[in-house]
């Protein structure tokens, strides 16, 4: 059997949806951690384009980004399929897929530069954008239906990383009043067991946005 290795970094939403893609179809893999501030030379070789993990590595082939590396996972390995059988299935899902990593994340991004009401605004624009996914959602388990699947792995660990960062921020991005049925979600994913291996420790990751919120305004005064 062919060598996958991961590199990836324990703080990265990216690279846990890999390692959960890679957990669901019972694929071996060698994790290899970077310290993105000290790249390693193997991680510039394998993604010189974008210098950013996650990359997998099958058959010394690497893959680069997540999206990509998640089709890469299911496409190779086709036991318990992440993406529908149905071509119009598979389509809707890449495309909420693509709108949460165009549309919500980078507008999430703004609120911690902004203040006041600029920031007040940016929230709502998300709240608006996120209702999409509300209302995919809404009346069923998973977005797939019955069983974790590819829009599921994608949205969660960012979603989760927004409702950790609020605890640092105060910037309230997910709520139960506003978004029942991903609150319920996310609190149903998180009881489960390969999905819980993926996520990283609660104060560590506290920690770890604390001092990367204050270096990021150190650097900006």
């Amino acid at each position: 059997m062919a060598e996958v290795k991961l590199f990836g970094m324990w703080a990265s939403p990216f690279s846990h949806t890999v390692e959960l893609a890679l957990k669901l179809k019972g694929v071996q893999y060698h994790y290899i951690e970077e310290d993105l501030s000290n790249k390693s030379p193997l991680l510039l070789e394998y993604n010189p384009v974008h210098k950013k993990i996650p990359v997998l590595v099958h058959n010394e082939k690497p893959i680069a980004e997540s999206l990509v590396i998640l089709e890469y996972i299911d496409e190779t390995w086709q036991n318990n399929p992440l993406l529908p059988k149905d071509p119009y299935d598979r389509a809707i899902a890449r495309f909420w897929a693509k709108f949460f990593h165009e549309q919500i994340l980078p507008t999430a991004l703004k609120t911690i530069a902004a203040e006041g009401k600029e920031q007040e605004q940016i929230i709502e624009q998300v709240y608006q954008k996120l209702n999409f996914l509300e209302n995919e959602l809404n009346g069923k388990d998973f977005f797939g239906g019955g069983s974790i699947g590819y829009l599921d792995i994608v949205v969660f660990f960012i979603a989760r990383a927004f409702q950790v960062n609020q605890e640092v921020t105060q910037v309230e991005l997910i709520s139960k009043e506003k978004l029942p049925a991903i609150c319920k979600w996310i609190e149903k994913l998180l009881k489960i067991d390969v999905v819980n291996e993926c996520i990283p420790p609660r104060e560590k990751h506290i920690a770890f946005i604390r001092a990367h919120l204050e270096a990021a305004k150190s650097s900006s005064n």
